[in-house]
């Protein structure tokens, strides 16, 4: 069980995975409709021996493939994402992911001396809006996994430092209509809500710490300009480093939601959307793969990022020690969710990144299934990384 054999597998495997790309980025599907996705990476994963499972947690998109290797050994898990962006396609280069972890699964699998193992493959579907990642992890989908890895695309090859813990909501305030020039007096701008709301938000982002990101915008703001808005809303995420102290303000933001409707004689309904936890750190899973990135030529390899946003693998991560390699493919400093990695994401250099990660992601499984000790260095960081995340004192 070598690398320079995995290297070879993947390479043998390139063109497969070249074209399963193309196919995702030219049928982009949004979340949980991802089906013409899901059925070609299936049926890749079947006529390379894997049993594949369609279907999880009530999510007809998400799927597990299964390759078994002897008894017992370790669950390595290689999770993907294959969601498009609305009006916009694969910018945020998720077509790239499953050829990635495909690639680095079916090499692993042909190896002729791999020990007693199971590699996993998890689709996970709707990233950038619902996250199936929430109910999987809920109905126990990751819980049995010694491992879990990811790739994502990026502007530079490095790993993910601890993101952040976000809470979303959607503030719908109610008023009363009417002519706003005949009869003003007898209106209740629900609008006045929303935005005293966000001058309230404003009020509060200067008495909390640095690391918290409240960011917000309206998606109602009536209907003409003559006429009292009897209905407002506004769209509000909250983030901060670790989930304690976002309580805090979490708590606060609404207080200064519900004040702004008692200021205005408005109502306010309160709807709580997706929220994710701070990601988990496993240092020496981290360590893992930027030593095989470089290993396998990825270019532009740097620190992890100093500022970050937040992310579902987060869920993952508090439940078995996982980490994200994140391989470049666009110019640094090119940002996600635009034309440009959407471009890039059917490029040389899209390709370039997909052989990359699954040398990237399946050396770093045998490093994994090479050393009992190792696992037991990973398993204990993932503890004491939870422990300390679970014992966090507000400061």
């Amino acid at each position: 069980m070598s690398k320079e054999s995995l290297f070879n597998k993947v390479e043998e495997l390139k063109q497969d995975l070249f074209g399963l790309a193309a196919f995702i980025h030219a049928n982009p599907e949004l979340g949980n409709e991802e089906f013409q996705a899901v059925d070609r990476i299936t049926k890749t994963l079947e006529s390379n021996g894997f049993l594949v499972e369609v279907g999880l947690a009530g999510l007809d998109t998400a799927f597990r493939a299964r390759y078994t290797v002897g008894s017992g050994g370790p669950v390595l898990g290689l999770l993907c994402e294959y969601d498009a962006l609305k009006d916009l396609g694969h910018g945020c280069g998720h077509n790239l992911q499953s050829p990635s972890v495909l690639g680095a699964a079916i090499a692993l699998s042909k190896l002729e001396d791999l020990p007693p193992c199971t590699i996993e493959v998890i689709g996970t579907p709707a990233e950038e809006t619902t996250s199936g990642k929430i109910p999987m992890a809920q109905q126990g989908y990751f819980d049995h996994l010694d491992i879990a890895l990811m790739m994502h695309g990026g502007d530079r090859t490095t790993v993910d430092g601890r993101s952040l813990a976000v809470d979303n909501f959607e503030f719908v305030f109610e008023g009363k209509a009417s002519h706003a020039a005949v009869a003003p007096e007898k209106g209740i701008s629900a609008l006045d809500g929303v935005l005293m709301t966000f001058n309230g938000m404003e009020y509060l982002r200067e008495h909390v710490r640095s690391d918290v990101r409240i960011h917000g915008i309206i998606t109602d703001g009536g209907i003409a300009a003559n006429i009292v808005p009897e209905r407002a809303a506004a769209k509000f995420s909250i983030r901060a480093i670790n989930r304690p102290y976002l309580n805090t303000v979490v708590e606060r933001a609404l207080n200064v939601a519900r004040g702004a409707a008692l200021a205005t004689g408005t109502k306010v309904h309160i709807h709580p959307s997706k929220s994710l936890e701070s990601k988990l750190n496993v240092q020496a899973l981290n360590d893992l793969l930027l030593e095989n990135a470089k290993l396998a030529g990825a270019k532009n390899i740097t620190p992890p990022r100093e500022k970050t946003g937040s992310t579902d693998f987060s869920i993952v991560t508090h439940r078995v020690p996982g980490a994200c390699i994140r391989v470049a493919f666009v110019p640094q400093g090119t940002p996600n969710h635009t034309k440009e990695w959407v471009e890039a994401s059917n490029s040389k250099e899209g390709n370039e990144a997909i052989v990359t990660a699954a040398k990237t992601l399946g050396a770093t499984c045998i490093d994994v299934l090479s050393s009992s000790a190792l696992m037991d260095v990973i398993k204990g960081q993932f503890r004491e990384e939870k422990e300390l995340q679970e014992n966090l004192i507000l400061q």
